[in-house]
């Protein structure tokens, strides 16, 4: 059995220790997740990997029971909660941005807007992708590892045990079905 396997096994169990060894041994692969999804996002959040890496980590610490089976479970599900975060971010800093509890006053301005459409924009692919995850579920998988992850066909099919035409099939029909779910009113 390896390390990480041992390890994965423990933080299932609820060792804290083993869930920062895990974290300490998948550092860089988390590293490399992180940087794929901030650069997609750079300029609508002031996460950066590192901060994005330790966001995962508390939401690992607080779910009381993890059931992670292997290495490339655990990436996946923290490819996810990465997402998740993002999210949770911009949704935090749209709040704020709008004043929280303050009286909300209306100008007429176009300041900010772009701003404001990249926001936009990955709520959107969140929500649309909660839609798509009640069609199939894996499809909303492969979006995630492909397109949030920033991981090849390939390594998606790896990751998701399934065969590279068939993440490519996904992959594409997820691409036109979101697609479809942006540009619907």
């Amino acid at each position: 059995m390896t390390n990480i396997t041992a390890l994965i096994e423990q933080a299932n169990e609820g060792s804290q220790p083993a869930l920062d060894g895990l974290f300490r041994e998948l550092y860089q692969d988390l590293k490399r997740l992180a940087r794929s999804r901030m650069s997609r996002s750079e300029p609508i959040t002031l996460l950066d990997p590192t901060s994005l890496i330790n966001e995962a980590y508390l939401h690992f610490v607080s779910a009381k029971r993890l059931d992670l089976k292997d290495r490339r479970h655990f990436l996946t599900y923290a490819a996810k909660v990465m997402r998740n975060v993002v999210v949770d971010f911009i949704r935090v800093r749209r709040a704020e941005r709008r004043g929280g509890d303050q009286i909300h006053v209306t100008l007429n301005t176009d300041l900010g807007l772009a701003a404001h459409d990249k926001d936009d924009e990955a709520l959107g692919v969140h929500e649309a992708l909660l839609e798509l995850a009640e069609a199939d579920p894996r499809m909303v998988k492969v979006v995630e590892l492909r397109y949030f992850a920033g991981l090849t066909e390939s390594e998606v099919a790896d990751a998701l045990g399934i065969a590279d035409r068939t993440a490519r099939r996904d992959w594409e029909k997820a691409r036109l079905m979101l697609a479809a779910m942006l540009r619907a009113p």
